[in-house]
């Protein structure tokens, strides 16, 4: 039997694009999260279009690989709730590079 990894989406040698076994298969995601709608210090929304789709292009992005890493801790066998606290401490530990300073558009976003 061919054991696959939790991120290997390859299929037999056949060529079938099908997991190997219904078990090494991840559930189907029902939808994802919808961006929130951006907003200034003073609770007006963003409205230049090119920033918003680099926020939402981020989030995606972010979304995605919290809830690859989030799968892979389960399926390694850590518990969702101590999983679920981590991720929380990694957002709740992110620092301000501009602390004290209204950016509103005028510090162009990072491209990583």
């Amino acid at each position: 039997m061919e054991v696959m990894s939790a991120k290997s989406h390859s299929g037999s040698k056949s060529g079938d694009p099908k997991p190997a076994t219904a078990a090494a298969s991840k559930p189907e995601r029902h939808g994802s999260a919808k961006p929130p709608t951006w907003r200034q210090d003073d609770g007006a929304p963003v409205s230049c279009l090119e920033k918003i789709k680099v926020l939402n292009e981020n989030y995606a992005e972010l979304q995605q690989m919290a809830q690859d890493a989030f799968e892979d801790a389960l399926l390694i066998g850590c518990s969702e709730a101590q999983v679920r606290s981590v991720l929380h401490e990694l957002v709740d530990g992110l620092t301000n590079p501009y602390p004290g300073t209204k950016t509103s558009g005028l510090v162009k976003p990072h491209k990583r």
